[in-house]
């Protein structure tokens, strides 16, 4: 997250009297000593139930009250039309204030943001999860404000486990271990002992899961694309091998993540790479959640996923960005955001709050795993297209590893570096 410095007028520098005073933009309005800015924000509720627009007018209504010279246009958009909405606002020169969404790497690449410095108070800024915070910078400059996060934890089903003879208390560690434990379960009828879907709904993250505990990934640490390392054919060498021996499904590419978690909750899966979305189909099974087993059992990370939020310069409204964004990122605020959604926290103080929580039990192991997550190369703006890319072709890496990651990687060269 690295910001470029803007420069406002001086009247817009002044605290709290400078949020009736910065002039209006594209991004929102002034009238009458009153400041209107634009909030566009996703919908996390799904077919229509526990929409968020009411969350967010709830959070709005409370800071407005606070802040009566400034006033929040709110408009909430269903995650399958809010990128083709926001991309046709910023291509007519109508960006909101403030954007929540999916990613921000296009639109600090093309200079369109405020640094999150120039919009975040210290203490708000310093809150945040350092890895997390990391993950929203673009050149060493922040832009991206994480908003919420999700981890993936390696899940058993701990009834299977028995029947095969296994102890869940001893999960695999190894992926030596995860073959032992894998064929003892098919030796027991388990109907897919070990799920890999790699089907187009989560075959990125799929993929990236089991590259991290090879100690692969997608990128190089200067910033260049690696799908085809030694490291990534290996771990799909791994993979094929466990698919021809029948200890997954018979077609890894052509499952989804959704199917393969019902079939889990139904008790023909004995393991998978979980996430937090399942705990509330499993509250009645008995399941084990642990870290990824990796090849040599040394690796300690697991994949972190984050969506953010972000702020627009055109508008001009900085100051009052300011402050709706601490307003909005108090600890309240978020950590009632992450338990009606089910979703994990960004925040130093969120983090502890849901950790000391004992309503939120089920929900420790990924709290404790979340500060060491890895995430995507998020900063760059070509991974969008070359995860869409994964997703459709990386499932055929079962088949014939080297091939299938040669040409991602010939396809993410010529969309990236």
């Amino acid at each position: 997250m690295n910001p470029r410095f803007l420069v406002l007028p001086a009247v817009c520098v002044a605290g709290a009297l400078a949020l009736s005073a910065c002039g209006a933009g594209a991004g929102g309005s002034s009238a009458g000593g009153v400041t209107t800015i634009r909030f566009v924000a996703a919908d996390y509720g799904s077919n229509g139930q526990n929409p968020t627009r009411a969350y967010w007018q709830g959070v709005i209504s409370a800071f407005e009250q606070q802040h009566p010279k400034v006033k929040v246009d709110l408009q909430v958009i269903d995650w399958n039309d809010l990128d083709a909405q926001v991309r046709t606002m910023v291509q007519n020169g109508d960006q909101p204030d403030i954007l929540q969404t999916g990613g921000y790497a296009d639109f600090a690449r093309n200079g369109l943001l405020y640094p999150a410095q120039d919009v975040l108070s210290g203490p708000t800024a310093l809150d945040f999860i350092p890895a997390m915070a990391r993950a929203g910078e673009q050149d060493g400059t922040q832009y991206g404000v994480p908003f919420v996060s999700s981890a993936r934890m390696f899940l058993i089903n701990n009834a299977l486990f028995k029947k095969a003879g296994l102890d869940p208390a001893k999960p695999p560690k190894t992926w030596d271990d995860l073959t032992a434990a894998a064929t003892a379960l098919k030796n027991a009828g388990v109907e897919i002992p070990l799920g890999v879907p790699l089907g187009k709904e989560e075959a990125q993250a799929e993929a990236f899961i089991w590259m991290l505990e090879n100690h692969g990934g997608y990128q190089s640490l200067d910033g260049h694309y690696t799908i085809n390392s030694k490291a990534n054919v290996d771990t799909f060498t791994r993979l094929k091998s466990w698919v021809d021996a029948g200890l997954t499904e018979k077609s890894p590419a052509a499952v989804n993540r959704t199917d393969l978690t019902k079939d889990f909750a139904s008790g023909k899966v004995g393991m998978l790479n979980g996430f937090p979305g399942q705990l509330a189909d499993l509250r009645t099974m008995d399941v084990t959640w642990t870290a990824m087993p990796s090849r040599d059992g040394t690796t300690r990370t697991t994949l972190g996923v984050a969506d953010w939020v972000m702020a627009f310069k055109k508008g001009g409204h900085r100051d009052q960005i300011k402050a709706f964004l601490d307003f909005a990122y108090r600890t309240d605020n978020t950590v009632k955001f992450d338990k009606e959604y089910d979703l994990m926290p960004v925040t130093q103080s969120a983090l502890a709050a849901l950790q000391s929580d004992p309503e939120e039990k089920a929900l420790q192991p990924f709290l404790q795993i979340l500060p060491t997550a890895t995430f995507y190369p998020l900063s760059d703006p070509s991974w969008p297209a070359v995860s869409a890319q994964i997703k459709t072709r990386i499932g055929s890496a079962v088949t014939d590893p080297r091939k299938a990651l040669d040409a991602l990687q010939q396809a993410a060269q010529q969309t990236g570096r």
